[in-house]
């Protein structure tokens, strides 16, 4: 009787082992599938951008491609979020299940991770809904305007009424405490200067488009009710982060800007890029503002589930002095390098995709600047786990101790073999009022 009773609990064992199997090789396919359609979708004929491009904003072939692509993503995001409370990527997870989001769109500030993961942005604020796109007069911003929100003195949680294209007409200087949160809507900031955070804290940007940004200035520009002045010429950067902490830009795409899409100089700090969607651009993230300035020894940035994508040059990042995780990103060719610094930074790779083009003389991800071997081969660079494709490969330096790394560590990272998944919805996610996003 007892030998019975064991042999049917082994049966119920096995029959219970072999749906959880089954599940698992289910959803695995269901990520091939979507992936493989994503990559259909994308375009095939992408070149380098040239940087007298850049400024071209009529381009019919640039706006067929942007459609193209968000279409896929937005697409892709549908399915994916089918799953989306055990993806295995922990910012959605946190959030992205819930069909009431729109009214609990403050839990967001509880999902941040890496460094940036105390970013509170709007958090303790009232919302406010941005109702008009114009940006007429940058010192005095209309009320209902982006502009007009980013600026205050308070905290707050910003959302938009609708769809809307803001094309500002200086660059848009955020007060601490903000939220921008694009959720619901399709927002793009493009063909115009964009975001500056300067010498604030706490700020949240997710779920935005941000391209074809170009110089502003010179110009008087407001950047709190009480406070305007001179801004110089600005360099057309996407985001730009100058002397700035606790900062979280999720779910965001960038691609066509006229300098970088995401910079962070001026020891900016506490800083987490996850989520994104980076396409069709040279120079695509810089850390540290140049190699004389020491003062950046203080930054730390987790870059993770992004994906950089196509028409991608350099700098992903190009990092100085301060301390770099980069974490279960996928990274679709590069023309030139992918990771690359110089000034001795502490660059921590783990659990990377790495595709490289074909091209024979860029298979290598990484690049140490203004330093011969003899320098650089001193400097902190290692890769964990990674995965290299089409002859890529990483060229790892230094002897750091667990403790040095201990500085350039933020999270845990997943195995390589799930970044697919783990990235599958980067880039703004189309969310609908009473469904999970």
């Amino acid at each position: 009787m007892a030998t019975s009773n064991q042999h049917k609990l082994l049966l119920l064992w096995l029959c219970i082992t072999f749906l959880i199997l089954e599940t698992g090789a289910s959803r695995q396919l269901k990520t091939f599938m979507i992936n493989k359609k994503l990559q259909a979708k994308l375009p095939h004929n992408s070149t380098k951008v040239d940087n007298d491009l850049v400024h071209d904003t009529d381009n019919d072939l640039t706006t067929e491609i942007r459609n193209s692509f968000n279409s896929s993503r937005r697409e892709l995001s549908y399915y994916a979020g089918s799953d989306c409370s055990s993806s295995g990527n922990s910012i959605d997870d946190c959030w992205r299940c819930d069909p009431n989001w729109h009214n609990n769109r403050k839990r967001l500030a509880d999902c941040a991770i890496g460094f940036g993961r105390n970013a509170i942005g709007g958090k303790n604020g009232e919302f406010y809904v941005v109702t008009d796109s114009s940006d007429d007069d940058p010192v005095n911003p209309k009320p209902g305007t982006l502009r007009y929100a980013a600026i205050q003195a308070v905290p707050l949680w910003i959302i938009f009424e609708g769809d809307m294209v803001i094309q500002l007409k200086e660059e848009l200087i955020m007060n601490s405490f903000k939220t921008i949160d694009g959720r619901g809507a399709n927002v793009h900031i493009a063909n115009g200067p964009c975001i500056t955070v300067q010498y604030v804290s706490n700020i949240i940007i997710h779920g935005i488009h941000v391209h074809d940004c170009k110089p502003g200035g010179p110009a008087m520009v407001r950047s709190s009710p009480t406070h305007y002045g001179l801004r110089t010429v600005s360099d057309g950067d996407g985001i730009s982060l100058f002397g700035a902490s606790n900062v979280w830009i999720d779910h965001c795409s960038l691609s066509r800007c006229t300098d970088g899409l995401i910079d962070a100089i001026m020891a900016s700090t506490a800083i987490t890029i996850s989520n994104n969607v980076f396409t069709y651009h040279d120079k695509v993230m810089l850390l540290g503002h140049n190699d004389a300035y020491s003062e950046d020894r203080v930054m730390q940035v987790t870059i993770v589930f992004n994906h950089f994508g196509e028409g991608l040059v350099q700098r992903m990042p190009r990092c100085r002095y301060g301390y770099f995780h980069v974490v279960n990103n996928v990274y679709t060719n590069w023309e030139m390098y992918a990771i690359g610094g110089s000034a001795n930074p502490t660059i921590n790779s783990q659990g990377n995709r790495f595709l490289a083009s074909g091209n024979p003389n860029t298979k290598e991800v990484t690049k140490r600047e203004y330093a011969d071997e003899s320098q650089w081969q001193n400097w902190n660079w290692r890769s964990e786990g990674d995965m290299f494709l089409n002859g890529a490969y990483f060229r790892p330096s230094g002897t750091g101790s667990a403790a040095v790394y201990a500085k350039a560590s933020s999270i845990a990272a997943k195995p390589a073999a799930f970044v697919e998944s783990l990235t599958a919805s980067a880039g703004p996610i189309l969310c609908s009022t009473g469904s999970s996003c």
